[in-house]
């Protein structure tokens, strides 16, 4: 939710161009890589898909760094949400009144090393905060956004999916800071814990019956350009609607100590059927992606597993 927007002039204009008809589309169902790869000449420059083609030539681990790396996208903050306080704030939960599969009511407030309320939040992505829920096994991923009171207290009805612990990750903005803190906390959900098995690495998810590929690796410690293409019965999904000010927003988590990366795409006037992210992963490791879209008013999210 803190990052930075980097990108050329030109950009808007060449990201509209997928939008235009006759492009490919991209399903994974009915297009192969190779007209994936065609249409994101088309859709982001010859720049960006260079790398793809060179990091799929030398296998899974990722692409290759272009010449313009991280320069078509958001460039993301480091990873955050491993710290109840950092940049001297706090995460102070007030009630957690929580069940597996009951609404409960969750109450936190961001507090200064004195204990006093934050009430001052820059407004990032159509929101003043921005909280992530998932659990330990990262199953059960929530991105809600809850209201708060004048005395600075925040609350949210949230259904944790199953017992166990929960994370809660918090990203906001202080009014007059120099940039965004990221804060998580772990909120306990009574009952038997089975943790999940992560799903395997796979290149295309169905969601509800959309096509959901996501192509291009990840190297630690570089720049990584992404792309997510959207497909529905056999056709791409040119009409994305804006999902918090954005055509898609990428959130990484790391599966372990689930250190948290929030990534926003290549801005874009007009959608597209492509959502291009420059993401930097810090280690190796095993990483589970949400990728969140809007389409027909209704915000949907595809998971995928992804070994660095």
């Amino acid at each position: 939710m803190t990052s930075t927007d980097q990108r050329p002039a030109t950009l808007a204009e060449i990201v509209d161009g997928a939008s235009q008809p006759g492009r490919p589309g991209p399903d994974g169902a009915s297009v192969g890589r190779a007209g994936r790869y065609a249409a994101a000449v088309l859709v982001l420059g010859l720049t960006l898909t260079v790398g793809f083609f060179a990091g799929r030539a030398g296998g899974t681990t990722g692409p290759a760094r272009p010449a313009a790396a991280g320069a078509l996208a958001h460039a993301n903050h480091g990873p955050g949400g491993l710290e109840v306080s950092r940049d001297g704030w706090t995460l102070t939960v007030d009630q957690a009144r929580l069940r597996a599969g009951t609404p409960g009511e969750l109450v936190f407030r961001i507090t200064d090393p004195a204990g006093a309320a934050l009430t001052d939040f820059q407004v990032v992505h159509d929101r003043q905060l921005h909280l992530i829920l998932v659990g330990r096994d990262l199953g059960g991923y929530q991105h809600v956004h809850p209201e708060m009171s004048p005395d600075g207290s925040w609350r949210v009805t949230i259904t944790p999916a199953a017992p166990g612990p929960l994370r809660a990750i918090a990203d906001f903005w202080p009014t007059g800071a120099a940039a965004g803190t990221t804060l998580g906390i772990d909120l306990p959900v009574p009952g038997r814990y089975a943790a999940e098995e992560l799903a395997p690495p796979e290149e295309t998810v169905l969601v509800d019956g959309y096509t959901v590929t996501l192509d291009g690796g990840l190297r630690a410690g570089e720049s990584n350009q992404v792309l997510v293409w959207l497909g529905r019965d056999g056709q791409p999904v040119n009409d994305l609607q804006l999902h918090l000010g954005a055509y898609g927003h990428l959130v990484a988590l790391r599966q372990g100590d689930l250190a948290y990366l929030h990534v926003h795409p290549a801005a874009a006037s007009q959608p597209s059927s492509v959502v291009a992210f420059g993401i930097t992963v810090p280690s190796a490791g095993t990483y589970r992606l949400f990728f969140e879209f809007r389409h027909l008013d209704e915000v949907r999210v595809a998971a995928f597993t992804v070994v660095v």
